[in-house]
């Protein structure tokens, strides 16, 4: 019985992988094709690319650490909040206090508010982390609630009928069910995240992903920036790996 699903599991991962391949394989030859018929320095072939992001690598290795520090450091913090109180609004007390504030201030376009955020916290690296949690907590917090206020009733009222306590409810209750959209939302964060970063980066810095394609863009070297622009996909990419691997253990039901 544990042969068949390991030969399940091996037999999904290579599925999985080739899919992966394919899909890359795709977009180096619509790359490709494209310079071919463009013909433009803006946009040099694939190949060209790869050469230089590897030589380069060692060098961008420390923007992308800045730069996965910055977004690790945003997420984290965005969860430590959105999801306590994303779950506290599964009653009905705690809800009509918290979502008034989520419909006043979840439709404003957070990303404005970053020249008020550089005069509160500096240019360092605090504004740019402070921004992306800001941007982050709304989305976790509203999935959150949503997840939370959407449990039947029926599962509460068996386990109360067990005598549980308020936190027998949300310890094997609320938390569970809410997991898989939780992480679900944690992994349109990140695309978020990475869009949010690279706007923080873009300017008022030297370090970072974000850093290091503006400044090739300014000097016209287009080699680095799409290096730049590779190195800031993998961030992403990798991060998205993760928590879909953590989704897989974690919310196994699913």
């Amino acid at each position: 019985m544990s042969g068949d699903k390991g030969d399940s599991g091996n037999r999904r991962l290579i599925a999985e992988f080739k899919g992966y391949f394919l899909s890359a394989l795709t977009i180096i030859t619509v790359w490709s094709l494209t310079s071919y018929i463009v013909s433009s320095p803006a946009l040099p072939q694939p190949f060209e690319v790869v050469i230089y992001f590897l030589i380069k690598l060692p060098e961008l290795s420390k923007h992308v650490a800045v730069s996965l520090f910055r977004v690790v450091y945003s997420i984290i913090l965005a969860l430590s909040i959105s999801i306590p109180l994303g779950l506290m609004c599964f009653k009905d007390s705690a809800d009509r206090i918290i979502s008034p504030f989520i419909f006043l201030l979840y439709p404003i376009p957070h990303i404005v508010l970053l020249p008020l955020i550089i005069l509160l916290f500096g240019i360092g690296d605090a504004s740019k982390i402070f921004l992306i949690a800001m941007i982050l907590f709304f989305q976790i917090l509203v999935t959150t609630r949503d997840s939370a206020r959407n449990i039947s009733e029926y599962y509460i009222l068996s386990l109360k009928s067990l005598g549980a306590s308020d936190w027998d409810v949300y310890r094997h209750v609320v938390f569970p069910a809410s997991l898989p959209r939780i992480l679900t939302a944690m992994r349109i964060s990140v695309g978020t995240a990475i869009a949010v970063l690279f706007f923080a980066e873009s300017f008022a810095t030297t370090t970072g992903l974000g850093y290091v394609i503006m400044d090739a863009w300014s000097r016209a070297d287009y080699k680095s920036l799409y290096a730049g622009i590779i190195s800031m996909a993998l961030l992403g990419f990798s991060m998205y790996i993760v928590l879909e691997i953590i989704e897989k253990r974690l919310c196994r039901w699913v």
